[in-house]
């Protein structure tokens, strides 16, 4: 299975993708989509950035899923609606794909990621250095996504195994279906 994993931000999104084939996870490729070249303040301009950028990773990488993080309320409620609106572009890249996509939390990460939920963004960054065997730890939005991408295939496997063991077939909660 070929994970993408996506850290929204209006300014910079990360991307990262990860092959999960029961063994070791396997680095494919990671970094960011810029967009500084749009016309400052010009919302629509960013948000098609965004949107092509998406479009062309998942071309040229070929996910089998996609996993984006959950936004929460900041202390900005301008930000925060910036931010909603990066991450619906985000989405809806995704979508237009035919991708099914998943969510977690920033909280869900780093505890999967570091081991606590309060992890600082380098100790996120060391630790996705160390899980997939980088040479040096990637940019702080890239290893955000990166770590989106290694929590689905750990909470996925693990799914997948409680799943073979009650005979159960897992019901869709934060998945966007395809219809």
């Amino acid at each position: 299975m070929r994970i993408l994993g996506i850290d929204p931000g209006l300014r910079t999104t990360g991307f990262g993708v990860l092959d999960a084939a029961g063994g070791p996870l396997a680095y494919v490729a990671s970094g960011v989509i810029q967009t500084a070249d749009a016309p400052q303040g010009s919302l629509p301009a960013r948000l098609k950035l965004l949107y092509d950028g998406i479009g062309e990773i998942c071309r040229r990488y070929a996910p089998d899923v996609a996993v984006v993080e959950i936004v929460f309320v900041n202390v900005n409620p301008q930000a925060t609606l910036l931010l909603g609106q990066a991450r619906g572009a985000c989405v809806t890249a995704l979508v237009a794909q035919n991708l099914p996509v998943t969510e977690y939390t920033a909280l869900q990460m780093k505890q999967t990621v570091a081991g606590h939920g309060r992890a600082a963004k380098a100790q996120v960054q060391e630790m996705v250095r160390r899980l997939l065997a980088l040479p040096a730890a990637p940019r702080q939005d890239a290893a955000d996504a990166l770590g989106m991408a290694i929590t689905h295939a750990h909470v996925s496997h693990s799914l997948a195994r409680l799943q073979a063991a009650s005979g159960q077939t897992r019901r869709a909660g934060s998945m966007y279906r395809q219809r």
